[in-house]
């Protein structure tokens, strides 16, 4: 099982729980929630808007990529890095 909660911050989320599946769904579901810190007058807290993504530029930029040859001799930390690093060029 796999369950990915991905943040571009250390520490924005907290209290990950798995919850089980719906239904006869055989995918499980991930509760977690969004942790803020106390804010100061000059902080802001940012977030995505996913709902207005473009998610076939975002397929295309991550599908180009060869990842079985990519990932093929790292280990999980440097696998997660180079898939990390995709992730947030493809964001901006």
């Amino acid at each position: 099982m796999l369950g990915l909660v991905l943040t571009n911050k250390e520490g924005l989320v907290g209290n990950v729980k798995h919850k089980g599946s719906r239904g006869c769904s055989e995918h499980e579901m991930v509760e977690f929630k969004m942790l803020r810190a106390a804010r100061r007058a000059q902080s802001k807290f940012t977030t995505l808007d996913f709902r207005r993504a473009d998610y076939g530029v975002f397929r295309d930029l991550l599908g180009g990529e060869t990842w079985d040859k990519s990932l093929e001799w790292g280990h999980t930390h440097e696998s997660w890095l180079i898939f990390k690093d995709h992730l947030f060029q493809a964001q901006e």
